[in-house]
């Protein structure tokens, strides 16, 4: 039968053979679970630091960022789901690029002001192993890397890529259970991805702020009491909501942006608004 249950995210797909998991980036192969978009790129752009967005890390630089498909969440507004909800054969161009050759095109772009790697646009951590092989030789040609990421990975995850990841910003959808469960992910999983990567590298947090969904003021200062427990320098960046993939709910309010930073500073040293 060669069932295999993936072990990377909290979902634990239970897979029969050659079939795919919920994230349609990691599939059952003859009773191990593979990772089928290693080295499969969709994406490659060398973007501004900001864009990841990073506010206090290596500000006014650039990072080669790259992006590849599927994500283990199921966000009816995702910004990117043309890649995050979907799997290889939904995609019409892939670029094959080892670790060795991204390596080589971040080292191509320092004369453009690029410091090394983002793994980005789709969920990231999909393709662990990827990020993994790619980081330490990044690392290793003296660049940095950065990570992009909704969180939603087991600790043993996480802990295999800490020791080469210098930056990342971590989605935090809201501050209920019930949120989570909406969009498909774990509320406790991505607390403790962000209390563990908090002490090994620079962290950001950012927090879409979907109306209706976790606009509610007293989310926020729950919200931002905790991430203060860890650090009050700890940056929060509450971004604007806008119409997106299966989400037609009007923009958010500006005001609404605005009060919710007001609340959130009062626990917090570092909030910022995005996509204003």
């Amino acid at each position: 039968m060669n069932e295999a249950i993936c072990q990377v995210c909290p979902h634990h797909c239970r897979l029969p053979e050659g079939a795919y998991g919920r994230c349609r980036a990691r599939k059952n192969d003859g009773g191990t679970v593979v990772c089928s978009s290693y080295g499969k790129l969709t994406s490659i752009a060398l973007d501004p630091i900001e864009k990841k967005p990073l506010a206090y890390f290596r500000p006014g630089s650039r990072i080669l960022s790259v992006g590849s498909f599927g994500c283990n969440m199921a966000c009816p507004f995702c910004q990117n789901f043309e890649i995050a909800d979907a799997g290889e054969a939904d995609m019409r161009r892939l670029y094959d690029v080892s670790p060795a050759e991204l390596c080589e095109l971040a080292k191509e772009a320092c004369d453009q002001g690029n410091i090394g790697v983002a793994f980005t646009y789709n969920e990231a951590l999909t393709a662990y192993e990827y990020i993994r092989d790619t980081a330490r030789l990044v690392h290793d040609a003296g660049m940095c890397n950065v990570l992009v990421t909704n969180g939603m990975a087991e600790p043993w995850v996480l802990e295999e890529i800490l020791p080469y990841i210098d930056a990342m910003n971590i989605d935090l959808k809201g501050f209920r259970p019930e949120i989570y469960k909406y969009l498909g992910g774990d509320l406790d999983t991505v607390k403790s991805f962000i209390m563990t990567a908090a002490k090994k590298c620079h962290v950001e947090l950012t927090t879409l702020i979907v109306p209706g969904m976790n606009d509610d003021p007293r989310d926020m200062e729950r919200e931002a009491a905790w991430i203060a427990g860890i650090s009050p320098d700890l940056p929060l960046h509450i971004t604007r909501y806008f119409p997106r993939h299966k989400l037609q709910t009007p923009a958010t309010d500006i005001t609404v942006l605005q009060q919710l930073q007001d609340i959130a500073g009062r626990s917090l040293n570092r909030v910022r608004l995005g996509n204003v």
